[in-house]
């Protein structure tokens, strides 16, 4: 199956984008989802986009996933960017081991619904 087609792809997405809107464009904050939504879905959105990038150039096409390996270095390099390295270097992020874990729940659920053969 595409990932653009998985349903559980196109919910994040949908989710996403839809706290985004209320967030930036509406200015409601629903507490809980404002701060750990986006961190959970970060990694379904991000692998998955990235995935089906992948998808398209490699030999393998709808048979390509990635391993377990390359979801956790998903989830290191995530981790260690938004919660480690850029709040040392701006204000504007503040480092939360909470958003590790929502960053690990997503790269989950991720690998076992979203990156799946066709």
């Amino acid at each position: 199956m595409s990932v653009l087609r998985n349903p559980l792809f196109l919910s994040a997405c949908l989710v996403f984008w839809l706290n985004q809107f209320l967030e930036k464009i509406l200015g409601i904050y629903i507490p809980i989802a404002h701060a750990y939504l986006d961190d959970l879905l970060a990694m379904p959105v991000v692998l998955g986009i990235t995935l089906q990038v992948y998808r398209w150039i490699h030999p393998l096409r709808e048979n390509f996933t990635f391993s377990k390996a390359q979801v956790v270095v998903g989830w290191v390099y995530f981790s260690f960017l938004f919660e480690f390295l850029l709040p040392r270097w701006s204000t504007t992020y503040t480092a939360d081991l909470w958003d590790v874990f929502c960053y690990g729940i997503g790269a989950i659920i991720f690998y076992k619904l979203i990156n799946i053969k066709s």
